[in-house]
């Protein structure tokens, strides 16, 4: 939808217009899958597409949420915005204005609230975090709190714990809230400390593939890899004092590997370490122009997201799989949590054709399930548009 459509939806919607309009985006992670909460590092980019708010007060004492992606209307008093609800979109919004609450923000008047996204839900690229995040902006615009954007971000994820339930970590509020056009994030998700990285591809474009098997973080086993991690640390803390396993080089995890006498949390402690190597080495690579290299690290990730993390399935696997048959492919990995989503890839533009039609084709062989395919556009960060 343009600018001008969304706000003749909210003319629509509630008979008066928009008072102004805020974005936050999706983001797409390059390499780095499931070590934020591991307290490694990540290397995401925002992407052109996202989530949309629009808002302007209504004099009253509550809060009205619209979506035109989905079908209920929500009123709350203002009294009503620090509980969850049961089961709906709305409390990833509902779970931001808490936050703001819990820091002593004082919500003295209501709102009339419409949202729309063009990030495809279940696809592994942060619907949820894009909507949290440009509900912390909006906030932070009209309440005059003057939170810098990590702040945003951590709001975000608070939200995403206490409204959905999910124990993510915060690498895609992050980048939702801090992205740069052209740039992927190096981020430190122990001390986010965070370095803007160019990304020159010349030549070369960033590929998603969305397996249209959608991702369930809040199905139990995304909470279930958090436990397992945990359960290695506690162990590994018998011969070595650590806080999280990023802080392990490898050779140093080789040297105390047999303390997690746990046979599944030493395979996820072992991706982790591996993962967090892989993705400064990756970034090192980029930096250099070495794009082989970057790729052939993307594709080991993906294996050890196979085989150590187990987060794939088959639509993820065969999705890359078949990519890495295609010539002009340089590295293909699943993206997100897992569990379903997307992929990401670094395709030759002379290949993009004919990976779409070759890929297209064997993976809805395998699976029956027809994928989309998006060249992603790195983007810039939350905005207020209008």
């Amino acid at each position: 939808m343009t600018l001008q459509e969304l706000k003749a939806a909210y003319v629509s919607a509630y008979g008066k217009e928009a008072e102004a309009v805020y974005f936050a985006p999706g983001r797409v992670n390059l390499i780095g899958e499931h070590t934020d909460y591991n307290g490694g590092s990540v290397f995401p980019c925002a992407l052109s597409f996202g989530t949309y708010l629009l808002l302007s007060k209504n004099g009253g004492k509550s809060v009205k949420f619209r979506s035109l992606n989905q079908p209920e209307v929500t009123e709350l008093g203002l009294d009503q915005l620090t509980t969850p609800l049961d089961k709906t979109w709305v409390n990833y919004p509902l779970g931001v204005f808490a936050q703001y609450i819990k820091r002593g923000v004082a919500i003295t008047e209501g709102y009339d609230i419409l949202i729309w996204g063009d990030v495809p839900n279940g696809a592994g690229l942060s619907s949820s975090a894009s909507l949290e995040v440009v509900t912390a902006f909006a906030l932070n615009d009209q309440l005059g709190t003057g939170f810098n954007r990590t702040v945003l971000a951590q709001i975000g994820q608070k939200a995403e714990h206490e409204f959905a339930f999910v124990n993510c970590g915060i690498m895609d509020q992050f980048a939702s809230a801090n992205g740069a056009k052209d740039s992927a994030i190096h981020l430190n998700c122990d001390t986010l400390e965070f370095e803007l990285v160019p990304v020159k591809l010349e030549g070369v474009k960033i590929l998603i593939s969305n397996t249209h098997s959608p991702h369930k973080l809040d199905s139990g086993a995304y909470n279930q890899r958090v436990a397992e991690c945990k359960l290695a640390v506690e162990q590994l803390n018998k011969v070595r004092p650590l806080k999280y396993l990023a802080e392990l080089t490898e050779a140093e995890f080789k040297s105390i590997e047999s303390a997690i006498t746990d046979p599944v949390a030493h395979k996820r402690a072992r991706h982790v370490v591996g993962e967090v190597q892989r993705t400064s080495d990756a970034v090192k690579a980029l930096k250099a122009g070495d794009l082989v290299k970057f790729g052939q690290l993307m594709n080991a990730s993906h294996a050890s997201l196979r085989d150590d993390y187990e987060v794939t399935g088959l639509q993820l696997d065969t999705m890359a799989e078949e990519a890495w048959k295609v010539e002009g492919v340089i590295g293909s990995r699943m993206t997100g949590g897992g569990f379903g989503g997307c992929t990401v890839s670094l395709v030759k533009d002379e290949a993009i054709d004919t990976f779409i039609a070759q890929v297209g084709k064997a993976y809805e062989a395998k699976t029956g399930l027809k994928p989309e395919f998006y060249i992603a556009e790195i983007g810039d960060g939350a905005c207020k548009l209008n």
